[in-house]
């Protein structure tokens, strides 16, 4: 069988089996291990064991070439640089590796493998991508992981950023139906799956995607259940993933888990594209105590048969340990994100029992710091598509006069602006371009704000150049400027659905603040009861009434009530302009040279 068989259960939890994809690999001599209570759960029968290595990465998002800037550091106890002396401006305080580039984890992964290796990884290895591998719809990132040998990875949300269709192609094979062929030629697919057991097909109850992957390794059968966030329809566009259902992770992790282990796969680890914040460099024990996150959530909570889990989707890097409902230590990891860090877990599996010996888990966070030899095989294809991407990248769009941020400043002050200058360019440039409906203001999401526009250069464009590669990193998800008309109330409530949240113990800022075009004001006051923080609506100046219409610019992200912001649903008068890229940089060569906006378009009060 073939690991595109499908399994098929239906909402209530009765299974009938299409069967389970075994792919076999040589197994090697058994050796001795410890003693264990064979209740079933993992903890072995004393008989003989065999090893198994897992490697595992998350939340790659097409990085292939090393990134740059924040995002290159990593915290590191063996790191060379040190935060001090503001040189690592924003970051905690410790020691840091530039660390990440798929040709170094290439690196780390040959070193670390072993003949009773797999390679797993918990989602979002694309969408959100640089322009080398999203100019060709991420066909590059998923060449090299195959080059890899990744075995298996779960969902992420970001890979259903181009629709359910385009990850079936990206799995099966087949031309971009838009796009074409890349200049590789016909696309030929994965050879691997992307594992999504919460994921279902509306109305019928079947698996949208293969829930598990088994493999056989050391002559033991090891399953891996894909899990993505169930939180997936409030962060990706409506239209992307029509037509199915993401239900809750533990129950749908739970189900599978039985359905293997009747089928004699004991040994279980589940890949979750969902994770936790927590402080960095806790042992395991300490970090167990984030209870109110949803990753510890479930991997609190997921039947005792589970032995494992490999997490996602925070960018976090973190190994802890939480107790199972039996009361057993499990494991639960995350290799922070961009390839800057190789999970290896080492455990043995009980050839009697088939079970994990849960005391033999160990686990390990490698900062895949850039100070080995970058592999050549890798190197040699990130440098092919980096050739082919070149000259769409280096366009010169347009020009700024300074960095324009995506930032949010000042935030301890009593009064402060929770909008940054880049936030309001976008806003701007979606307004322009949705002029021909009528668009009276725009509202962008930060989410959808990937980095900053620097003035230095990045290459050798010259200082204060953007070229088309610097603006797709900012907008990267390709998302349509729509418009929609809208009451003075309405436009009130939607603005009441944003988030400032401040923790007392850190000082950090959980914001869900949308960026404004420059025809709106407003104070937005978080002293006052969550509903009423908002005043002082104007309009080009003018106050706006409950009753006036307005019609108002965003991308279908928010359209279709993306991050939580519901009221956009509520209306239905939709006008589709370009992608949101498109509108930013059209703005770009129309109104270069570009300053830094003061920022000044809202009021906090706090």
């Amino acid at each position: 069988m073939t690991s595109r068989t499908l399994l098929r259960l239906c909402t209530a939890g009765a299974a009938t089996a299409a069967g389970i994809a075994l792919a076999m690999a040589p197994a090697v001599a058994a050796t001795s291990g410890s003693a264990g209570h064979g209740n079933g759960h993992g903890n072995g029968h004393g008989g003989p064991t065999v090893p198994v290595r897992l490697l595992s990465i998350n939340d790659l998002h097409g990085n292939l070439e090393p990134p740059s800037g924040s995002s290159s550091r990593i915290l590191d106890p063996d790191g060379p640089l040190i935060d001090a002396d503001g040189s690592l401006t924003g970051l905690p305080g410790g020691k840091y590796s530039i660390a990440g580039g798929a040709s170094y984890l290439a690196t780390y992964v040959k070193q670390a493998r072993t003949e009773n290796t797999l390679l797993v990884a918990a989602g979002d290895l694309i969408g959100a991508s640089p322009l080398i591998s999203a100019a060709y719809h991420d066909e590059p990132t998923l060449e090299v992981l195959g080059s890899l040998g990744l075995n298996a990875t779960a969902a992420g949300n970001h890979e259903f950023d181009e629709g359910y269709a385009e990850l079936q192609r990206l799995m099966n094979g087949g031309c971009h139906p838009v796009d074409g062929c890349s200049p590789a030629g016909q696309w030929k697919g994965t050879d691997f799956d992307f594992l999504a057991a919460n994921v279902l097909k509306e109305g019928s109850g079947q698996y949208a995607l293969p829930p598990f992957y088994v493999k056989k390794i050391n002559g033991v059968q090891v399953g891996f259940i894909g899990l993505v966030t169930a939180t997936t329809p409030t962060i990706v566009t409506a239209e992307g993933i029509k037509g199915l259902q993401f239900t809750e992770e533990v129950a749908a992790a739970n189900r599978a888990s039985a359905y293997l282990a009747r089928r004699g796969v004991k040994a279980q680890v589940v890949l979750m594209h969902e994770g936790d914040s927590t402080t960095p460099n806790q042992s395991p024990d300490a970090c167990s105590a984030n209870t109110a996150n949803a990753g510890s959530r479930i991997a609190r909570e997921l039947n005792p048969q589970i032995d494992l889990v490999i997490s996602g989707h925070s960018h976090q890097a973190y190994i802890c340990k939480t107790k199972d409902p039996a009361g057993q230590d499990r494991y639960y990891t995350q290799g922070s994100s961009f390839g800057r860090v190789l999970t290896q877990i080492d455990l043995r599996v009980d050839k009697r029992t088939r079970d994990v010996v849960r005391s033999s888990v160990t686990a390990d966070n490698k900062v895949v710091a850039r100070t080995v030899t970058p592999d050549p095989q890798v190197e040699a294809q990130v440098q092919t598509w980096r050739t082919r991407s070149a000259e769409v990248a280096n366009r010169k769009i347009g020009s700024i006069t300074g960095d324009i941020t995506n930032v949010v400043t000042n935030t301890s002050a009593a009064t402060t602006r929770p909008e940054t200058p880049l936030g309001d360019l976008i806003a701007d440039s979606q307004l322009e371009a949705a002029k021909p409906a009528g668009a009276e203001i725009a509202l962008m999401n930060p989410g959808g704000i990937r980095t900053s526009l620097t003035y230095a250069q990045s290459g050798s464009e010259g200082d204060g150049v953007v070229t088309y590669g610097e603006a797709f990193a900012v907008q990267p998800f390709s998302n349509i400027v729509q418009v929609r008309t809208y009451t003075g109330a309405q436009l009130k409530a939607l603005l009441e659905q944003q988030v400032w949240t401040p923790n007392p113990a850190t000082g950090a800022i959980n914001h869900r603040m949308l960026q404004v075009s420059s025809s709106l004001t407003y104070t937005f006051d978080t002293t006052k009861p969550v509903g009423s923080r908002v005043s002082d609506v104007k309009l080009n100046g003018a106050p706006v009434t409950d009753t006036q219409s307005i019609k108002i610019a965003a991308n279908n992200f928010l359209m279709g009530g993306g991050d939580g912001f519901s009221v956009f649903t509520q209306s239905t008068d939709t006008w589709s302009g370009p992608v949101d890229l498109d509108a930013f940089t059209a703005y770009l060569t129309a109104h270069s040279p570009i300053s830094p906006s003061a920022a000044d378009r809202i009021t906090m009060i706090k």
